[in-house]
């Protein structure tokens, strides 16, 4: 029965962060992944064409429409959307699979995605990055040179609206330093980890070392 109980795994934690672009969410994420090998990249599901060097359950799982809409029938899905006329989703089974099996899972969403999953695993942690004023976030993205000025105010003005939704998250970070807000979100996972809430079986079995 001791043996048993110390091989039980509680689940990973689900991760969802989000934030504007540019806010330095996808550098947080890589950092947080070096930090924590335990964390994974959930893989979507997407219904439009492969490309170049894209590999299905690798970069995407791909589907055609019908297959898609029938799993949205079923709630297959913690979150999706459509965008351009393809379905983009995030598969339940794949990422609780891994969840149960003691993984982090972690997601990079924008906030409507964050909403849907917040209502269908309230209990994964919900992180918002913002960078410490529209100045700075305008300056970055015009320091990516990816974007024209109509591109980057239609950007900065979502910004502005989103921030309406702060509260629905656990945690804000706001972003003026870079390796100080990757040091704040690596603290935030590390007391994630070790809430009693979250370290069923490992009570159990600590209790179980512990009888006398």
């Amino acid at each position: 029965m001791r043996k048993e109980v110390m091989n039980m795994k509680d689940p990973g934690l689900l991760i969802v962060v989000s934030g504007p672009s540019g806010a330095g969410k996808g550098t947080i994420c890589d950092a947080l992944r070096k930090r924590f090998p335990n964390i994974n990249y959930s893989i979507s599901m997407t219904t439009r064409s492969p490309r170049p060097g894209e590999q299905d359950g690798i970069n995407y799982f791909f589907s055609d429409n019908a297959h898609f809409e029938e799993l949205l029938a079923q709630d297959a899905f913690l979150e999706h959307a459509k965008v351009y006329d393809h379905y983009y989703g995030t598969p339940k089974d794949y990422v609780f699979r891994m969840l149960n099996e003691g993984k982090h899972v972690m997601l990079e969403i924008d906030i409507q995605g964050a909403m849907q999953v917040k209502q269908k695993y309230p209990q994964g942690v919900f992180i918002y990055i913002v960078p410490p004023s529209m100045d700075v976030l305008a300056r970055r993205l015009r320091d990516r040179k990816t974007d024209t000025e109509e591109v980057i105010a239609g950007r900065l003005s979502k910004a502005s609206d989103e921030l309406q939704w702060i509260e629905q998250y656990d945690y804000l970070i706001v972003n003026d330093d870079l390796a100080s807000s990757i040091d704040e979100a690596a603290a935030i996972l590390t007391a994630e980890e070790m809430k009693t809430s979250r370290n069923t079986c490992k009570i159990a079995a600590i209790r179980d070392l512990y009888k006398k």
